[in-house]
C-alpha cells in the first residue's frame, strides 16, 4: 500500500473576508500551495508551524494528540484555514506541528469534502455518485 500525496491549497479565510468587504486587495490574502500526505489514521489537518505562521493563523486552543508510535503530546490548534482539494474547499482548524514537518490531511477534511482515499492506487477522488460537490449525510 502506498501513501497518497496531494497538492493542497491553503488560505486565510479572514483575509478573504476582509477582501470581500472591500478592505485590501486580493494580493493581501495569505495563501500557499503545498504537498500534503493523506493520513486516513489522522483525525484532523496538521500543518507545520512555519506554514501556520505564513498564513497568519491564530492559535485557538490546545489538544492532546496521539502519534502512530502511541506517544501523546499536547499541541496547539490554529485556525481557521481554508483547505482546497480536488476542486472542493472547506474551513477548518489544524493541529500545529513542528516547523518543516510533513503536512497531513486527516479524516475531518476527507469526510467534509466527501473524498475517497484509494491507498492501493495512491489517489484521492470525489465519491463517484457525487463528482461535482460533496454529498453529506445528515441522518
Amino acid at each position: 500500500m502506498g501513501e497518497i500525496v496531494v497538492e493542497a491549497e491553503l488560505e486565510n479565510p479572514l483575509d478573504r473576508a476582509d477582501f470581500e468587504r472591500g478592505q485590501g486587495t486580493e494580493s493581501d490574502i495569505r495563501r500557499t500551495t503545498l504537498s500534503a500526505t493523506v493520513d486516513t489514521g489522522a483525525v484532523i489537518l496538521m500543518l507545520p508551524r512555519n506554514v501556520v505562521e505564513r498564513l497568519g493563523l491564530d492559535i485557538r486552543r490546545t489538544a492532546m494528540v496521539t502519534y502512530a508510535d502511541e506517544r501523546k503530546e499536547e499541541r496547539p490548534v490554529a485556525g481557521p484555514v481554508t483547505v482546497s482539494l480536488c476542486r472542493r474547499f472547506m474551513n477548518t482548524d489544524c493541529v500545529v506541528g513542528p516547523p518543516l514537518s510533513e503536512p497531513l490531511i486527516g479524516q475531518v477534511v476527507l469526510e467534509s469534502l466527501d473524498l475517497i482515499a484509494d491507498c492501493r492506487n495512491q489517489t484521492l477522488t470525489p465519491r463517484p455518485e457525487s463528482p461535482d460537490y460533496p454529498l453529506l449525510n445528515l441522518k
